[in-house]
C-alpha cells in the first residue's frame, strides 16, 4: 500500500516584533528598524529587513548594530503586545485549521495532509495567509511541502511576505543548491567544518556517503545527511494551550514566617524557570497556590508576556501571593504553576537586558545542567523545612 503524501504547510510571521510595532507606528514603515535595549550593552531582538541589509541581525550587540546602521530608530521592545498578537494569530489559525503546531510566538506547522481530496491544500494555505494578514494586519510567509524541514527551508527562501509550494517529489532538488548553512539545526561550527571540507551546498552534503557522516559527527551525522535528502519524518504536533509546568511544597511544620515563605517562592520559581528554559519553552500565565492550615486552598493567577526568565517571572510571583496571602494564618503549602507554554527561547524577552546578564543565565543552567538544579541558588534563599 502506498504512503499517503504529506502535506505540511510552514507559517512564519515576517519580521514579527517590527511589523507589530509598525502596525502601532505607521511612520517605521520602510525604515530601518531596530528592536532591543537602548544601551550600547543591550542586545538586538529582532530588526527590520531595511536594517538587515547594513548587516544587523538579531542577537547582535546593540553597539555594533548602531556602528553598522547609524540611522537605524532603535525601539525598546513591547513583549505584551507582541505575546497579544501571536495569540490573534494562533486563534485564527486555529479555528480554520484541522491540525496545527505552535513551534515559537511566531512560526506555526499545519498538517493538511487528506484534505486536498475536499479543497486544494494550496488553495486552502493562501486563503489562510490572506485571513491572517486581513485579521491581524500582519504580514506572513508561508511555503507548503511533504515535510516540516523543506517547507520551513521554503518559507526562509520566500520571505517577505512571500509564498510557496515545493511539489512532492522535489524535495532534494530544491534543497541542492542551497548554502549548508540554512539548513535547520547547522550551528556555525558545523557549518564551518562542513565548508572546510569543500561541502558548501546542500547536494554535495546529501551525496557523502552515511557512514563517512557519522564517522564525522555521529547521530547528528545521520540525521543531517537525511535532512540534506530531503528526508524528514517529524510529525506536527498537535498544539494544547493548556500543558503546564509546576511544583509545590508542603512545609513539615505550618509556618507563618514570611521570609521563609518568600524563600521557598524563589527557589520554586527558580526551579521551573529553569525547567522552562531547558525545554525551550516560554509562559504566558503564571498561577501562584496557597493553601492554609486548616486546608482551605486559594489561587491566583495572571497572564504576562511570555517569558523564561527568572528575575521577570519572580516579580509577578512575588505580586500574586502578597495579594493571596491575606490572612496572616499558618501555611500548610504553597505552590507555582506555568501555563499557556509555547516554545520559545530565553533571549527573545530580553529587550532590558544585556550580554553580561544574557551570558549570566547561560552560565548559571550550565552549571545546574552539570550538577543539578539545587547546586546554585540566589544568596536570599535559605534552607527550609519542605519536601517536594
Amino acid at each position: 500500500m502506498l504512503k499517503e503524501e504529506r502535506h505540511i504547510t510552514h507559517l512564519d510571521l515576517d519580521s514579527f516584533f517590527v511589523s507589530v510595532e509598525c502596525l502601532r507606528n505607521p511612520k517605521l514603515i520602510g525604515k530601518p528598524v531596530v528592536i532591543g535595549g537602548n544601551s550600547d550593552r543591550g542586545v538586538v531582538a529582532s530588526c527590520s529587513y531595511e536594517a538587515r541589509a547594513y548587516g544587523v541581525h538579531s542577537a547582535m550587540p546593540m553597539k555594533i548594530a548602531r556602528r553598522l546602521c547609524p540611522h537605524a530608530i532603535i525601539v525598546r521592545g513591547d513583549m505584551e503586545a507582541y505575546s497579544k498578537y501571536s495569540g490573534l494569530v494562533t486563534d485564527i489559525i486555529q479555528e480554520s485549521t484541522p491540525l496545527f503546531e505552535k513551534s515559537s510566538i511566531d512560526e506555526f506547522y499545519v498538517d493538511l495532509t487528506g484534505m486536498d481530496r475536499f479543497f486544494g491544500c494550496r488553495q486552502f494555505s493562501s486563503a489562510l495567509r490572506k485571513k491572517i494578514i486581513k485579521e491581524s494586519g500582519l504580514p506572513i510567509s508561508y511555503a507548503m511541502a511533504s515535510n516540516k524541514l523543506v517547507s520551513k527551508v521554503a518559507t526562509n527562501e520566500v520571505k517577505p511576505n512571500g509564498q510557496v509550494e515545493i511539489p512532492f517529489g522535489n524535495e532534494k532538488s530544491f534543497l541542492a543548491p542551497l548554502s549548508v548553512a540554512k539548513i535547520p539545526g547547522v550551528g556555525k561550527k558545523t557549518a564551518y567544518l562542513l565548508m572546510k571540507m569543500g561541502v558548501e551546498t546542500v547536494k554535495t552534503l546529501s551525496e557523502i556517503p552515511l557512514a563517512m557522516m557519522e564517522n564525522l559527527l555521529g547521530k547528528s551525522g545521520i540525521e543531517l545527511s537525511h535532512k540534506a535528502n530531503g528526508i524528514d519524518e517529524t510529525p506536527v504536533v498537535p498544539y494544547h494551550e493548556q500543558k503546564s509546568i509546576s511544583t509545590e511544597n508542603t512545609f513539615q511544620q505550618d509556618t507563618i514566617d514570611t521570609t521563609l515563605l518568600n524563600n521557598e517562592l524563589v527557589r520554586m520559581t527558580e526551579k521551573v524557570a529553569f525547567e522552562l528554559r531547558s525545554q525551550n519553552k516560554l509562559t504566558g500565565c503564571i498561577t501562584v497556590k496557597l493553601r492554609y492550615a486548616n486546608f482551605e486552598t486559594f489561587t491566583k493567577q495572571q497572564a504576562i508576556p511570555y517569558s523564561n526568565a527568572d528575575h521577570i517571572i519572580l516579580k509577578t510571583v512575588k505580586d500574586l501571593f502578597s495579594r493571596l496571602y491575606d490572612r496572616r494564618m499558618l501555611v500548610r503549602l504553597i505552590g507555582v504553576r506555568f501555563t499557556n507554554l509555547i516554545p520559545g527561547n530565553y533571549q527573545i524577552d530580553l529587550f532590558d537586558d544585556t550580554q553580561e546578564m544574557i551570558s549570566l543565565y547561560q552560565a548559571i543552567d550550565s552549571i545546574k545542567n552539570r550538577f543539578g538544579e539545587d547546586f546554585i541558588t540566589r544568596a536570599t534563599i535559605k534552607s527550609s523545612p519542605s519536601q517536594d
